[in-house]
């Protein structure tokens, strides 16, 4: 029954919604709301259009209300609005978890998930429970790295490397390590592309492995570009090391791709980007365009095969969730992946990487600017903080580029860019113009 309005519950009222990663006291004084989208472009509940510098959340890759995928889904939810995945089936979700597969070499399963965080919760429980089905089952270590992010689950927030998401929720998850993080402004600041110095931070894993005994650890896990930290971008060589010592140890490797994933980086994945295979990694966001929510791991050939020696009609892994496969996410997946490739957009995200790199080291010398980094079309210009206030100067400037028409991301003195892989030259021009005009006026 619908529940009428009055004093205490009102259509308009901000206060019963808590708000995720949100300063919910400062928003709610000064509200800033999207009603509409459509290309890249949001429109807001005054009329503005503003600029989407971030995919949403790093996840419209295709930009707004496409209506392929619109009417996928519509379709969809005419014919079978839900079925369960637990002991039964429905034709979409093998069919987009083939084609999924179909994307990258040497992997040859999907399972499915509803967010990155029960992704790479998915992933680590994956990777235990692999060691254990092969004979490893004292291999129970976790190795994630400092300034990481990998959502908000238990697992994710154990492995993760932030402390605002950390230090308020207790011990987590036993026997969690870190390894240093590659970020370095003294040697480089300024990078375009992958990092010159920094490649000997990967053989921190072997003082790791000589601390707890290879025996102990089940596996590592790393964005293969740390996203939400702030777009810190991996030095040359570091990824393939780590590669390497993981297989020198009979450790599993897992890149957290939720951002990276579905051409952010002119490629489908980073692991064709950077030409180094994990053995499971996370995806999701770009996955479905954001349209409904959905992720999924990928393994790696022979992880699921490790599962299936168990005995006839038998669960072989304990773990799912009620919306794995969902119907609707499905046809979004599949409508999605098909849009991807009939416009090109991820070889035309390699194109415009070059136009987006120099036009974001044009900023170099703006005013607070100590850093400025990019790959594929992510960007970040980090500035200097105010001494005691930290956030305070990035939190100024994304105010101030939303009132100029633009949605930036901020992560602590960050000023994070991703556009979507739709986003014309004008639009990268746009942007520029607008970052370099609020830094002038940043506190």
């Amino acid at each position: 029954m619908a529940l009428a309005a009055n004093d205490q519950t009102k259509p308009n009222d901000l206060d019963p919604f808590w708000m995720p990663f949100t300063a919910n006291r400062q928003f709610k004084q000064q509200p800033r709301m999207f009603v509409e989208a459509e290309g890249v472009h949001y429109t807001t509940a005054d009329g503005r259009k503003v600029l989407d510098g971030t995919s949403g959340l790093w996840c419209c890759n295709a930009g707004h209300r496409r209506k392929p995928i619109i009417e996928a889904v519509q379709k969809q939810v005419e014919k079978l609005d839900f079925a369960p995945t637990f002991q039964m089936g429905h034709p979409l979700s093998f069919e987009f978890a083939s084609r999924l597969t179909q994307m990258v070499e040497g992997f040859s399963q999907v399972f499915f998930t509803n967010s990155g965080s029960e992704s790479v919760d998915t992933a680590l429980k994956i990777a235990l429970a692999y060691q254990r089905a092969i004979g490893q089952g004292t291999r129970t270590r976790l190795i994630g790295r400092e300034r990481g992010y990998h959502g908000v689950g238990f697992g994710g927030i154990s492995v993760g490397g932030i402390v605002a998401n950390r230090k308020t929720f207790g011990p987590m998850l036993n026997g969690v390590d870190h390894l240093p993080h590659t970020h370095d402004l003294a040697k480089n600041a300024y990078t375009r592309g992958e990092p010159e110095h920094g490649l000997n931070l990967a053989d921190e894993l072997e003082r790791i492995v000589a601390l707890h005994d290879a025996s102990t650890i089940a596996a590592v896990i790393v964005e293969p570009v740390a996203g939400s930290t702030g777009v810190l971008i991996p030095p040359k060589g570091y990824l393939k090391r780590l590669r390497e010592i993981c297989d020198k140890h009979g450790i599993l490797l897992i890149f957290d791709e939720v951002i990276t994933g579905f051409g952010r980086l002119g490629a489908p994945f980073a692991t064709d980007y950077f030409g180094v295979k994990p053995d499971l990694f996370t995806t999701a966001k770009g996955i479905t365009n954001a349209v409904v929510p959905m992720g999924a791991v990928f393994c790696r050939d022979g992880i699921y095969d490790a599962f299936m020696n168990a005995p006839d009609n038998t669960i072989e892994l304990f773990h799912g969730y009620t919306y794995s496969g969902h119907p609707l996410a499905c046809a979004a997946g599949l409508a999605t992946i098909d849009l991807y490739k009939d416009e090109g957009l991820f070889e035309r995200a390699a194109e415009l990487a070059p136009y987006w790199e120099d036009g974001l080291h044009s900023l170099k010398g703006g005013n607070h600017v100590i850093d400025i980094r990019n790959i594929g079309m992510v960007g970040a210009i980090e500035l200097a903080g105010i001494p005691g206030k930290p956030t305070a100067r990035a939190f100024d400037a994304f105010l101030k580029a939303y009132d100029k028409g633009l949605l930036i991301r901020t992560t602590g003195d960050i000023i994070a860019l991703s556009p979507p892989l739709i986003v014309e030259k004008s639009h990268i021009d746009f942007i520029v113009d607008t970052v370099g005009d609020v830094l002038k006026t940043v506190h």
